[in-house]
């Protein structure tokens, strides 16, 4: 018998091991993953454009009246119904839209800018700069957001523009807590060290390599300031601190419809569930983002 036959069959080699990728998944495959996020952009993105075509979207002119219709309930010719003086309460809620959406995105954002330029100087320098603008910030932060908005209002004056100060001086101090935060823990980084030994100025190290590194937490906490900032625009309608009627907003339509909230349940029902829907839509997007920009979420 030959050696050849003798020998047992060699043994398959064994298979590779598929590769098995290492790399985490970028924020925005996390975020679009998320549900909840999508929903809250769909949501707020159709409230933007709902109120920006409120021309063409409202079927009634929001400020017609016709006291023969006051106080009809919800029916075909008038969805939400009308309120004591003949107004198409669907229309007014659209047109609403408008101030209470642009109040709160221009307050917050001004409260964004300065808060978030004001924090990383406090941050990146720290010192008696620091000390001061955090003793500054304390100060402000002890007052309960809608006390400071309702005391700067009224002593202003209710219109659009000092609605919009007030809001916005209320969430500066809430904006410059987190890049104050986040610039203390930056400014360790070996980025920022390497910035320095390469001759670039404080300016440039704050505002193009510390500022674009801390912005993920910024624009969380502005996705959910926005909602409060919303919500304190409606109270302060409703309490008759917000623009001046008849102009339509969410709070001060429930305002107008709190008297005959018994006997008319539609005027105040109908704005309120337009208030609570973006609130709902602002916070999935808050929380959204902030699983998607957490290093610490489930893969």
């Amino acid at each position: 018998m030959s050696d050849a036959a003798a020998s047992p069959p060699a043994a398959p080699a064994p298979l590779a091991p598929a590769p098995v990728s290492l790399a985490a998944p970028s924020a925005w495959t996390r975020a679009t993953r998320s549900g909840g996020l999508l929903l809250g952009v769909v949501l707020v993105a159709a409230m933007i454009l709902i109120a920006a075509f409120a021309a063409k979207v409202a079927p009634y002119d929001p400020d017609d009246q016709d006291v023969i219709l006051n106080l009809v309930g919800p029916s075909a010719e008038h969805w939400f119904g009308t309120d004591a003086f003949g107004r198409d309460v669907l229309s007014r809620v659209i047109w609403g839209a408008r101030i209470s959406l642009f109040v709160g995105f221009v307050a917050t954002l001004a409260g964004v800018v300065i808060g978030t330029v004001i924090g990383v100087v406090s941050g990146y320098y720290g010192g008696a700069i620091d000390k001061a603008i955090t003793a500054a910030t304390d100060v402000l932060l002890s007052f309960p957001q809608l006390i400071m908005g309702l005391m700067l209002v009224a002593v202003l004056g209710p219109n659009l523009r000092n609605l919009i100060l007030a809001i916005a001086v209320t969430a500066i101090p809430a904006f410059i807590r987190v890049a104050r935060g986040s610039t203390l823990a930056m400014k360790e980084r070996d980025f920022v060290d390497a910035c320095r030994a390469l001759g670039y100025g404080d300016l440039r190290i704050m505002f193009l390599h510390v500022l674009p590194n801390i912005m993920d937490e910024v624009v969380v906490m502005a996705s959910l300031w926005l909602a409060t900032a919303i919500r304190t625009e409606s109270t302060l309608a409703f309490i008759g601190l917000g623009v001046p009627p008849p102009t339509a907003t969410w709070g001060g339509i429930v305002r107008e419809g709190f008297d005959n909230l018994l006997d008319a349940w539609w005027l105040s029902v109908f704005p309120s569930l337009a208030i609570l829907l973006v609130m709902i839509a602002l916070n999935l997007i808050g929380d959204g983002l902030r699983d998607a920009t957490d290093p610490r979420a489930p893969q």
